[in-house]
């Protein structure tokens, strides 16, 4: 029962961390728990069930919002709801099973006696950083550890070197540590925590600075649940059109760009000539491209999340169709197709094949949509590409009043920090913000509000080490932990170590 509570503890406090609460000064210390009770749990399958207790706990807190989404938006009933979001927790439960199972093993002595070793320390960061980054392979991706670190300036220099992956390392690490001392374990076991000063060595995060070029990003708060008739769709058109053209002839100097972002409005450009007439129109007064979010159909006739640009002179330039949906929403995963068959509403999206960047003032754009923020591994494709600036448009609106939309936000910054890249993002109802190369907050809209902003930016050239290698680190914990792993099955320590745990 020990166990059980602390593993239960451990979950409520990585629900603290991050938004609504953001106690990120738990960062250090929220792993602790799950570490003791993996040390004092010798039984490998009561081991794996509180782990399992605790990654359900976290997941329920943390993403409670999919149930609503499910609720409000998939079609289905409330208990239907709810028992998938439950059954959702219980899959995603299973990373922090295998984590405190494997944990222990990890943490017996593998070298011999009299040596300095940190083997356990180093091994038990790197189980739980290599499985953040098998969970956006395994269905679904969100928060990582090392998001909480978005506003510490030191950890931060690892984030354009290691990605996100790094902080999440350096956090888990921490909390071994911890969990050492109060396990009383030999204080050499502690000496990988002489490696963190060298992070002060690492180069700084770049200075402030205001943008050389204008943006302008709408804000159209849209409700998310109408039956929208033609009429209501031109509307809402004319108004965003309106919206853009006050602010950008307000500009000085005049925009390059003008976001609208991903909307619930069925926007249908190759089909709806009200819409073409006023993105053309709106450009060519304007002077500036229009990037926005619409629906895109395959040459089969299935739906795509797209976003599309059109030029300066009003005519179509590329089409991004979204490559990585959002489970539930715009996809069923494998283990819930029975949900299709409930409901019509819910996962009836193709996803796109084709990376694309967009020119914008002889630049290059990249632009992801919504949920594909989460995914550091494939935003840095589009840096890769020449993308000079990153664009985000999404449609937060589903989450209702939850934190999700500011744990959106926070995931999106450590996106352009990764690739020192500048990142506008324009959102139906917030979070719309502007983001600099070091994640730093330079604008943000509040939600809820219908606006049109002008906001600064730069394009941005260089190369970034995690740009150019990508998970290099993340998979390196996986393979470090793995050859421990070997070396224990096959040699069950061959170096003479010892265990300071009682044999199950």
């Amino acid at each position: 029962m020990k166990s059980l509570a602390l593993a239960l503890a451990g979950g409520l406090l990585l629900i603290l961390v991050f938004p609504r609460c953001e106690f990120v000064w738990l960062a250090p210390l929220a792993l602790t728990p799950l570490v003791l009770s993996a040390a004092w749990e010798p039984r490998p399958l009561r081991r794996a069930l509180i782990g399992w207790a605790a990654g359900f706990v976290y997941w329920f807190g943390v993403c409670y919002w999919i149930g609503f989404v499910l609720q409000n938006y998939a079609g289905l009933s409330v208990p239907l709801a709810w028992l998938a979001f439950l059954l959702f927790c219980l899959a995603k439960g299973l990373h922090m099973a295998f984590f405190t199972w494997a944990a222990r093993y990890l943490m017996e002595e593998p070298l011999p006696r009299g040596r300095v070793s940190g083997w356990t320390l180093l091994l038990v960061a790197a189980l739980w950083t290599g499985l953040e980054r098998t969970h956006g392979p395994l269905g679904f991706a969100w928060l990582a550890l090392g998001n909480a670190g978005i506003e510490m300036e030191i950890p931060m220099r690892l984030a354009p070197i290691t990605g996100v992956y790094g902080l999440s390392f350096v956090f888990a690490m921490m909390n071994a540590a911890v969990a050492l001392l109060i396990l009383r374990r030999p204080r050499r076991e502690l000496a990988p925590l002489l490696l963190l000063p060298l992070l002060y060595l690492l180069p700084p995060a770049p200075e402030r600075e205001h943008g050389k070029q204008t943006a302008v990003l709408v804000q159209p708060n849209i409700e998310e649940r109408q039956d929208w008739t033609p009429q209501m769709t031109e509307n809402t058109i004319r108004q965003m059109a309106l919206l853009s053209f006050d602010s950008a002839r307000q500009a000085h100097p005049p925009p390059q760009l003008m976001l609208w972002p991903e909307a619930p409005v069925p926007f249908y450009y190759e089909t709806d000539p009200f819409l073409r007439e006023q993105a053309a129109q709106l450009t060519r007064l304007t002077g500036a491209s229009l990037l926005f979010g619409a629906v895109g159909h395959t040459p089969a006739g299935e739906p795509l999340n797209s976003a599309y640009m059109i030029g300066p002179d009003g005519s179509f330039v590329a089409r991004y169709d979204k490559m990585y949906l959002v489970p539930f929403g715009e996809f069923i995963p494998p283990l819930f197709g029975w949900i299709n068959k409930i409901s019509a509403e819910a996962g009836n999206f193709a996803p796109g094949r084709t990376l694309v960047t967009f020119p914008v003032a002889g630049k290059r754009a990249g632009v992801f949509i919504c949920y594909e923020s989460v995914f550091p591994h494939f935003v840095r494709e589009f840096v890769t590409a020449g993308a000079q600036v990153l664009v985000n448009l999404s449609n937060d609106g589903y989450f209702g009043r939850s934190p999700a939309r500011e744990q959106h936000l926070l995931i999106a910054r450590m996106r352009a920090a990764e690739n020192r890249r500048w990142l506008i993002r324009a959102t139906n109802d917030g979070i719309t913000a502007t983001i600099d190369p070091a994640g730093r907050l330079t604008h943000k809209v509040n939600p809820y509000q219908q606006m049109a902003v002008r906001t600064r930016f730069s394009f941005d050239k260089g190369i970034t080490p995690y740009t150019e290698h990508g998970d290099w680190f993340a998979w390196g914990c996986l393979g470090l932990v793995g050859f421990a792993s070997a070396v224990r099955l096959l040699g069950a320590r061959p170096w003479g170590g010892r265990s300071y745990f009682p044999t199950s």
